[in-house]
């Protein structure tokens, strides 16, 4: 990629958003553009990076045998109505966008259960089909009053969501636990230390459901963490009527012993039972011929989350102040940036091209008009986990990449470069 064709802005370090540091560098680069508050418009590394989690997210679900799918954004009311959450969703907490027209009622996409329901339901016809997990990747909608924290609430999104069938309570119990292990993988190959939680299961329904939880300073959740155990549990919970219900499906009888952190939501799973398949009125045919509802759970990633989540655990900063970000090399869309001297412009090229055939994807810097130390200073803010210099000190066939985050100097050549990163 030249990076002149992606027409970035220059920007002050010295006037970035402390909070969200990663997030406002995207949007100060124009990478990140805010059409109104928690609607946005994604560039060239947040959309790659992006493509990155999602390859990682369907290789996990896929080898745990879910079968990629895709429902309808726009959904009519009277799929709605068929489990009674229109009203719920519409008038009592407003959640959905509608759209009202000559054609009839419809919802933008908060979620998926109706329409999941009914589709598992038109394949899914007897009990020899069972168990089947279908899931999607795709934009979701909701109506969020207060958007906050860039991509960490916004009011559209990107969200994987899957829906299992089962046949009763025990093989429902038995996928949620497949999905439970799939999850962990996930976010374990993304870098990101996950805390599973026991929490409410609000307009879903269903009686079990856990969060995935990232401890971050920048959550708007706060959970109680027991870390010998590797237990928690959010703190809403304990505002609740059957809180000894919660605590204990944990075994937890002292919650003195738990520490609070902030933290963010980056996955939810839920027991939903038979609450869809009954309210809607569709079944599988059992062993003797006879109707039978099906036992289903819902699971949820956020990917807008994950991406801000790993640039902000990711930002660099020097004496304090914000430097940037460094991707971690396994997701990053570019690995090395490429800056030279203008008299070592066709050197530069030539290697920019030798890395990009041995499927290398890397930046160069082809800028005109800025110098080397102002061009190595803006390799910081693209995310790119190596920098390669090629200035006065080059030497044909040896290569000095830097590792961006340590700062630690990798002497190489073209035939190693790829063992190492």
């Amino acid at each position: 990629m030249k990076l002149s064709n992606l027409n970035i802005r220059k920007i002050n370090l010295n006037d970035i958003d402390k909070d969200y540091a990663g997030q406002d560098i995207l949007m100060k680069l124009g990478e990140l553009y805010q059409y109104e508050s928690g609607i946005y418009g994604y560039g060239n590394i947040f959309t790659k990076l992006e493509r990155k989690v999602e390859d990682i997210i369907i290789e996990e679900l896929d080898k745990a045998g879910c079968i990629q799918v895709e429902f309808p954004k726009l959904q009519p009311k009277s799929v709605w109505e068929r489990s009674n959450r229109w009203d719920l969703y519409t008038k009592e907490n407003d959640i959905m966008f509608t759209l009202d027209n000559n054609l009839g009622e419809y919802g933008l996409a908060p979620t998926a259960e109706e329409c999941a329901t009914i589709f598992g339901a038109n394949r899914l016809i007897s009990y020899k089909n069972l168990p089947a997990i279908y899931y999607q990747i795709g934009e979701k909608f909701r109506k969020e009053i207060r958007t906050r924290g860039y991509l960490f609430r916004p009011r559209t999104f990107v969200m994987m969501d899957a829906y299992s069938f089962d046949k009763n309570k025990e093989d429902m119990n038995k996928t949620y636990q497949l999905m439970h292990k799939a999850y962990m993988n996930i976010f374990k190959r993304l870098g990101i230390n996950i805390i599973p939680t026991v929490s409410d299961n609000g307009t879903m329904g269903g009686n079990v459901s856990e969060e995935f939880q990232a401890i971050t300073n920048l959550g708007e959740d706060t959970i109680l963490y027991d870390e010998k155990e590797n237990i928690g549990i959010n703190k809403e919970v304990l505002d609740f009527p059957d809180k000894d219900n919660y605590l204990k499906q944990l075994g937890i009888e002292d919650i003195s012993t738990l520490k609070e952190y902030n933290a963010v939501e980056l996955g939810n799973n839920f027991q939903l039972g038979t609450k869809y398949s009954e309210a809607m009125g569709l079944y599988y045919k059992d062993e003797e011929g006879n109707d039978q509802p099906y036992y289903m759970g819902c699971y949820g990633i956020g990917l807008g989350r994950i991406i801000a989540t790993i640039i902000e655990n990711n930002v660099l900063k020097d004496d304090d102040k914000i430097k940037g970000f460094a991707l971690p090399k396994n997701i990053a869309p570019y690995l090395i940036q490429i800056v030279y001297k203008d008299d070592k412009k066709d050197i530069a090229f030539s290697l920019y091209q030798q890395l990009e055939d041995m499927n290398i994807k890397c930046i160069i810097d082809d800028r005109t008009g800025y110098s080397l130390g102002n061009k190595i200073k803006d390799t910081y803010v693209l995310g790119t986990p190596y920098l390669l210099v090629i200035g006065d000190k080059y030497q044909e066939g040896e290569l000095e990449l830097e590792d961006i985050k340590t700062k630690e100097i990798i002497k190489t050549n073209l035939n190693d470069i790829k063992n190492i990163i």
